[in-house]
């Protein structure tokens, strides 16, 4: 737990003041098409590419670039933040932390519902910034913004409802009082894949229960970030509560290891690749902080023999295809059981070729956007050149789409084996590999044959087999005869490699917060 008294032996440093704050200008042939939306027309005040510490806009040394994945237009250049910008936002944070857990829950609750209300006001803007800076098709986007803005209102709600507990001694001159206290500085790492909610998630909870955070967002999309620390100015969120370092990928590894090692510190919460997970993990452990993590899947879809099979696709599509196939609970491997697998192969397929149009996610009819880049777009294309080689048959799509070089086909493989990439390695793209089964424990021993278990997907009519199905799956959220199943008051998280804790709900507030045991004697 961190204690303000290091204040005094470890004094803060003052940040120069910060010039005017700069906004985000397309330039030149990098100005995205008006026809498509674009940033035209956007609010400047939402526009920023300066650092946000200690409540100001502050420029960096050095600056970096943020392209659309659609076009490859630069959109703009972003401070990019060094170990010294790091550590100069760790310490206002831990500035602020000493009078920001001392606010009252009520007034913490109701800053967090002014910052909720600015972002449902301030929505469409927002999503034009996500669908920018991703390629998400825009009305993916706005869902991302209410979904995200639900976070803080939830959380504004969950400030109030911190408890603790008196335990009765068998002493009679003693009582026994548990606390809950808030951890201290969070240091807060996000994705790229959902930019808005990714953020809201973590920060909601750790502002209600009276930590303050530092942001690192993706370097790929660092102005929704940027956005929403100057909607929590608005709000009145005070100055060094909510920090956000934008960094470039050259010096992500260094910012990363500077926040997990800084001993001001005290939680790390991380969205993202296992592999990254487990060096901040390494990282944390040298001052054994709080962490919370969040990371890879390979989600299982499970199609029984007494499943509705048009139910069940609905669901495929809806698991599978949501962001172009880039979430961390997309569905990865599809297992079909042998009854049902060719009316299944065939309605899917058909559901691909009618519903999915690959576009500009500014464009209305898009539903699938570009992938985050080429090297995206590459790894799709070494899962179907494996699977292909191996004996797979490509259904409908299979390789780059006509619109440009981050654009892949929405791709169904049929005749998938096991021995094939795309049934052991997170995809992260459109790839739709079908596996067929016989036996619901040859079903269940493949979908648990991972070292990961975030979420998993089945389709069944058989109320027992519902039940057994749902117990044994290994993975921290199942949906049954559902293919969305993320909700702000649901815990979310995984078992085994994909993460530690969880987020959301009634639960994802006790991240931050530690328990404190007080004896009272003498009475």
């Amino acid at each position: 737990m961190a204690t303000c008294l290091r204040l005094r032996s470890c004094p803060v440093p003052r940040l120069p003041p910060a010039p005017a704050a700069r906004g985000l200008r397309p330039r030149g042939s990098a100005q995205p098409r008006r026809s498509a939306g674009g940033l035209a027309g956007l609010s400047a005040a939402l526009l920023r590419t300066d650092r946000f510490v200690d409540g100001r806009w502050l420029p960096a040394a050095a600056a970096f670039p943020v392209h659309d994945p659609a076009s490859g237009a630069e959109l703009g250049l972003v401070a990019d933040c060094g170990v010294p910008e790091t550590r100069a936002a760790v310490r206002a944070a831990y500035e602020a932390f000493c009078s920001w857990r001392d606010v009252s829950a009520k007034e913490r609750s109701s800053l967090l519902r002014k910052w909720y209300d600015l972002m449902i006001q301030n929505k469409d803007d927002l999503a034009k910034i996500i669908t920018a800076e991703s390629g998400k098709p825009l009305k993916e986007a706005q869902g991302e913004v209410v979904y995200a803005a639900l976070f803080l209102e939830w959380f504004s709600e969950e400030a109030r409802r911190i408890y603790g507990d008196v335990i009765r001694t068998p002493a009679r001159d003693r009582r026994a009082l548990v606390l809950k206290q808030p951890v201290g500085v969070a240091a807060v790492i996000t994705p790229w894949n959902f930019p808005s909610a990714m953020i809201t998630r973590k920060v909601g909870a750790a502002l209600a229960a009276g930590c303050t955070v530092v942001v690192k967002p993706a370097e790929h999309t660092p102005f929704s970030a940027l956005a929403l620390a100057e909607l929590a100015n608005q709000a009145g969120i005070p100055p060094g509560v909510y920090n956000v370092i934008p960094c470039s990928r050259k010096k992500a590894k260094e910012v990363g290891e500077a926040l997990c090692t800084d001993p001001l510190v005290s939680k790390i919460s991380f969205t993202g690749s296992t592999a990254t997970g487990k060096i901040l993990l390494h990282h944390a452990a040298g001052s054994v902080k709080r962490v919370s993590m969040e990371l890879g899947g390979h989600a299982p879809f499970i199609v029984f023999d007494s499943a509705n099979v048009d139910q069940a696709v609905a669901g495929a599509m809806a698991s599978k295809f949501r962001n172009s196939g880039q979430t961390c609970v997309c569905s990865n491997r599809f297992l079909v059981q042998r009854g049902i697998h060719d009316s299944f192969v065939k309605k899917f397929a058909e559901a691909i070729k009618t519903n999915l149009h690959v576009g500009n996610g500014f464009e209305e009819r898009t539903t699938q956007g570009p992938l985050i880049d080429e090297k995206a777009v590459e790894k799709v294309e070494k899962q179907v050149s494996d699977a292909v080689s191996k004996g797979a048959t490509v259904v409908t799509g299979g390789k780059r789409h006509q619109l440009g070089k981050n654009f892949f086909e929405p791709t169904l493989l049929s005749n998938v084996t096991r021995d094939m990439l795309c049934s052991h390695e997170e995809t992260f793209g459109p790839l739709a590999p079908v596996i067929k089964f016989d036996t619901e424990e040859e079903a269940v021993a493949i979908a648990n044959a991972a070292d990961v278990g975030l979420a998993g997907y089945f389709y069944s009519q058989d109320p027992a087999q519902i039940w057994r199905v749902a117990e044994r799956l290994e993975v921290g959220m199942v949906g049954v005869n559902e293919g969305l199943i993320s909700s702000v008051e649901c815990p979310f998280g995984g078992v085994k490699q994909s993460g530690l804790g969880r987020e959301g709900s009634k639960y994802g507030i006790d991240e931050y917060l530690e328990l404190k045991y007080v004896c009272f004697g003498g009475l």
